[in-house]
């Protein structure tokens, strides 16, 4: 089954305890973030604004012990785009989220053979599809065995450090 718009809103908030997401892409190219990141390039700064909802929705889980989570897979350099949504994350972080960051640069990658995805109540598995240049073209929840992306879910947490752990380490 395919997730898009209010579907996909809607799967997403009936999670009942937590949410938790892999990233492995260097850059997500959202058609829609181009200006906020061109803006971000010249002045460092994103608008407040553009997070409010998300750091908003995160609150809101809080406020009914849900957690969200994620981990994301990075390799130095740091991309444009990944400094970007480091500016992001910082916020994610401030309203609850608990952001992880798994650097392989320099050593193998543990979740090479990861897809990108959410886990949900770790039983509801979303895959997120993207073209070779991190354009999305798809959202599809996964019907198979969860065992996978548990062990992929365990692993990058093993593996990862907390955010602001990690931006202190590297100096951003």
């Amino acid at each position: 089954m395919r997730l898009a718009g209010s579907e996909w809103r809607s799967f997403f908030d009936s999670m009942e305890r937590e949410a938790w997401r892999l990233e492995t892409l260097p850059v997500y190219s959202v058609p829609q973030e181009a200006a906020a990141i061109a803006e971000f390039a010249e002045s460092g700064l994103i608008d407040p604004a553009a997070v409010k909802p998300w750091a908003d929705r995160l609150k809101g889980y809080a406020s009914t012990g849900r957690t969200v989570g994620r981990v994301h897979v990075v390799r130095r350099p740091l991309t444009e785009y990944l400094r970007f949504e480091f500016a992001h994350y910082r916020h994610n972080v401030a309203a609850g989220e608990d952001v992880r960051v798994l650097d392989i640069t320099g050593r193998p990658n543990p979740l090479a053979a990861a897809p990108d995805f959410w886990i949900f109540d770790q039983d509801r598995v979303v895959l997120m599809q993207y073209e070779a240049d991190g354009t999305q073209i798809g959202r599809e929840v996964y019907e198979g065995d969860v065992t996978p992306f548990l062990e992929w879910r365990r692993t990058a947490l093993e593996e990862s450090v907390p955010f602001e752990e990690y931006v202190k380490g590297i100096g951003t």
